[in-house]
């Protein structure tokens, strides 16, 4: 019966202590811990000093990396390809022959057109004979009708013959100047079957394989482009600026550039140009395209099309005050206790949240108001309220949230460097008394030999 009864008790206490872990790890169960530390002696908090420093604002943008030269080869000329001498990945060189077209047609053509026009210059030269014998004509039927020996009628056939003549030689020039025109044209399509790369770099793209033909653009329809070839060696990032935060960007202004690919370091770039024109996002908001210039080293190459963000350095703040960011709180106006607000030139009564720091003071948070300028990534520049060195709360960030004035505190990292003092104090004693017992049974054991000898020696 007792084992029984024994077990009964036993499941209790695992329900209770069950529950009793649930209450503590909820938010009430927290808030009552941090009411009883703050009876003790008080809630842990972390400490910073303000400190002198430099300080940059910067503008945020999302963006892509891009080379900044960046070639489509396309074809001028509708053919098949029959060769292509570098795969996607390879380098090439300026002049470097990328594409070679099919010419037979192009040849073909070029020949019909060389046979035409050489048909019209033996026209031209009829033309020209046929001109000479109505000018002569006209000149004698002209002399006969001032003598008066051929009627009116015949001159004027004769002028009609005349100028016909010529406007049939005019005619044949100008068909000739378009038939020169239309070889120099299949010439030069001819050409272009043979396609090199305009700059040095690496094809990045290649769209086509041997065989297929390539398409010519029209006014409706975009021409096939071959393959890409790019400048590795300058990368561009291609950033959208908010349109809330464009106007402090300008060229030249200096930017870290992050890279998703490569989390274990930043880049350098430089604002290289500003979109004067608002474009529209994807999500609909207003943005303005800027590229920054990628600052790589020698022989260093990124991938193109990589995401990345970037901050844009705006303006430079140069020994000031600052603070880490976490610290600056907003406070409702009326939640805070009239001696601080009182006569205070840092909090505006008109508006509804005023910015505070919390400074510990004899074991107490003290609500200090504060004016703030521009910030970073991770501090915020002071601008009254607060002195150099004076040490405002930083963390932990659930003690901010609601921490109040008045309320009990006390320094982590004091606690902590206090801890290990009384730690280290108490391995010195450990290890003194360690020594001092190894010293007293090292004596014991030299003693037991000795004893063991002699009594050895007194036997029988």
């Amino acid at each position: 019966m007792w084992k029984w009864l024994l077990g009964i008790v036993i499941v209790f206490a695992v329900v209770l202590g069950g529950g009793a872990l649930v209450v503590i790890k909820s938010p009430l169960g927290e808030r009552l811990l941090g009411s009883m530390n703050q009876q003790g002696g008080g809630t842990e908090v972390r400490l910073e000093g303000a400190e002198l420093g430099d300080l940059v604002r910067t503008v945020s943008a999302p963006g892509s990396i891009e080379p900044k030269t960046l070639i489509n080869i396309s074809s001028q000329v509708s053919a098949k390809i029959t060769a292509l001498p570098f795969r996607e990945g390879d380098k090439v060189e300026a002049d470097d022959v990328v594409v070679r077209l099919d010419p037979v047609n192009l040849v073909a053509r070029l020949d019909a057109v060389k046979a035409a026009l050489k048909s019209e210059r033996a026209r031209l030269t009829g033309a020209e004979a046929g001109l000479i014998n109505a000018r002569l004509n006209f000149e004698r039927l002209r002399q006969l009708f001032e003598t008066g020996d051929v009627p009116k009628a015949d001159l004027d056939g004769a002028e009609a013959g005349f100028l016909s003549a010529m406007s049939n030689k005019q005619v044949i020039e100008a068909t000739i100047e378009q038939a020169q025109a239309t070889i120099e044209q299949a010439q030069k399509d001819l050409d272009n079957t043979v396609i090199k790369s305009p700059i040095d770099g690496v094809i990045t793209v290649l769209n086509a394989e041997v065989g297929e033909t390539a398409v010519v653009g029209t006014t409706n329809t975009p021409g096939s482009v071959i393959m890409e070839i790019a400048d590795l060696s300058e990368m561009l990032v291609k950033a959208q600026v908010d349109e809330t935060n464009i106007a402090p960007v300008h060229a030249g202004q200096g930017a870290t550039v992050y890279v998703n690919a490569y989390d274990d370091r930043t880049f350098t770039g430089k604002v290289q140009k500003v979109g004067l024109k608002r474009q529209v996002a994807a999500d609909g908001t207003g943005v303005f395209n800027t590229e920054i210039l990628l600052g790589l080293e020698e022989g260093e190459r990124l991938y193109s099309g990589l995401t990345a963000s970037v901050d844009i350095e705006v303006e430079n703040f140069y020994d000031v005050i600052r603070v880490p960011s976490q610290a600056v709180l907003d406070r409702r106006v009326e939640d805070l206790p009239d001696e601080v607000v009182k006569g205070c030139e840092h909090v505006d009564t008109t508006k509804t949240f005023a910015r505070v720091v919390y400074r510990l003071v004899d074991g107490k948070a003290v609500a200090t108001p504060v004016s703030v300028g521009a910030s970073d990534l991770t501090h915020t520049m002071i601008l009254g309220g607060l002195d150099e060195g004076e040490r405002v709360v930083t963390g932990p960030y659930r003690v901010l949230v609601d921490l109040k004035h008045d309320q009990r505190l006390k320094d982590k990292d004091a606690e902590a460097a206090e801890g290990e003092d009384a730690d280290a104090s108490e391995q010195d004693e450990a290890s003194a008394e360690e020594s001092g017992g190894d010293a007293s049974d090292e004596a014991e054991d030299a003693d037991e030999p000795a004893g063991e000898v002699a009594g050895g020696d007194g036997g029988p």
